[in-house]
């Protein structure tokens, strides 16, 4: 009798493929965010063209505003020196007009990548319910 029908036979599979599931880095995750931040619902369209879900993306723009995905791009404080002051005397009048006329601006660039120029003169109490309501948005 031929014992190799009674044998059974074994046969030996290895999994190459890992399935969708992907390991994203803090810099892929960034940029992927930052993509979607640029326009007006974006995050479906951004979510579809990397092959990730939109819940996936909205997690990670939640993380990003909330500053944990590290980012190159971080904010910083910069150097700033004051010159000591100049005398009324020294400056000419037609210098002294109002901030808006000198065109003395202040520019913001916020979390979720939109920019806020406002002028120098502006009220803190405004500029900062302007900051929380676009930071939001």
């Amino acid at each position: 009798m031929d014992d190799s029908k009674f044998r059974s036979q074994f046969e030996v599979l290895s999994v190459v493929d890992k399935g969708r599931r992907r390991e994203w880095t803090d810099a892929e995750k960034v940029r992927i965010v930052e993509e979607s931040l640029r326009g007006f619902r974006q995050c479906s369209a951004t979510a579809r063209r990397h092959g990730i879900s939109r819940a996936l993306l909205t997690r990670w723009r939640r993380d990003y505003r909330a500053g944990q995905l590290a980012s190159e791009r971080r904010p910083q404080f910069l150097a700033v020196e004051v010159a000591s002051e100049m005398s009324a005397k020294s400056v000419p009048p037609s210098a002294l007009g109002s901030g808006a006329d000198r065109g003395d601006r202040i520019e913001i660039t916020l979390g979720n990548g939109r920019k806020l120029a406002v002028g120098v003169t502006i009220d803190p109490m405004v500029l900062a319910r302007l900051v929380q309501v676009l930071d939001r948005a």
